[in-house]
């Protein structure tokens, strides 16, 4: 059902929200919380571009 590329696409969007997470709550740095909201927006993008990817392959 999830290919290779899915499942980079899914790993790419968790770590972008591991990423945010520490940037907001300055999980082993100082706590800057607008990077964290503009990485977190990151995740939706990640996951609909995968999404878009997914899409265009199955209509080839």
């Amino acid at each position: 059902m999830f290919g290779k590329g899915d499942l980079l696409i899914m790993l790419a969007a968790f770590l972008s929200f591991l990423f945010s997470v520490s940037l907001w709550f300055g999980i082993g740095m100082i706590a800057n919380r607008e990077a964290g909201v503009f990485v977190g927006i990151w995740v939706p993008s990640i996951i609909s571009s995968g999404i878009y990817i997914h899409v265009a392959r199955r209509r080839k």
